[in-house]
C-alpha cells in the first residue's frame, strides 16, 4: 500500500530541493571566491553592499538587515574585512550606539576583482537564470 501525498509533502520536497540548490551555489561560490580572491560569500556580499551604498557606507544595522547573517556573525565579518584593510569601521558622531561600516580603497578594488567571478559563478550553475536556482 502506498501513500498518498499531501500537498504538504510536496511543498516540503520543494523546500528540500530548494535548499539543496541554494547550498550548492553557496558552496561554489565560497570555493571561487576564497581561492580566487581571499573572500569567503558573506564577506564578498558585504563588499557589495558597501559598494553599491552611498558613500560606500552603511551603518551595521542596515549591513545587519539585508545579510542573511546574525548580528554577531556579521560583527565577526566585518572585523575580518577591517584587519586585511577593506572596511573600516567607525563611532557615529551623532549617535554613539551606532557604527558605521566604510569600503577603503582597497576594499574597492578588492570588490571589482572578485565582482566578476562572483557573477560567473552564478552564471555557470543557473544557466544564467533570473531565478538563480534551477533543478539539475
Amino acid at each position: 500500500m502506498t501513500k498518498a501525498v499531501t500537498s504538504e509533502d510536496q511543498l516540503a520536497a520543494a523546500w528540500r530541493d530548494l535548499s539543496i540548490r541554494y547550498n550548492k551555489v553557496l558552496c561554489s561560490l565560497d570555493r571561487e571566491l576564497q581561492a580566487k580572491h581571499g573572500l569567503s560569500s558573506s564577506e564578498f556580499e558585504v563588499l557589495e553592499l558597501l559598494a553599491e551604498a552611498d558613500d560606500h557606507q552603511a551603518r551595521m544595522s542596515e549591513l545587519a538587515s539585508r545579510v542573511h547573517l546574525s548580528q554577531s556573525a556579521l560583527s565577526r565579518v566585518v572585523g575580518r574585512l577591517e584587519k586585511d584593510g577593506l572596511v573600516v569601521r567607525t563611532m557615529c558622531s551623532s549617535d554613539r550606539r551606532s557604527v558605521f561600516a566604510t569600503l577603503t580603497a582597497s576594499g574597492e578594488q578588492r570588490y571589482a576583482q572578485a565582482r566578476p567571478t562572483q557573477r560567473e559563478t552564478l552564471a555557470s550553475l543557473t544557466d544564467g537564470c533570473p531565478q538563480l536556482l534551477r533543478e539539475d
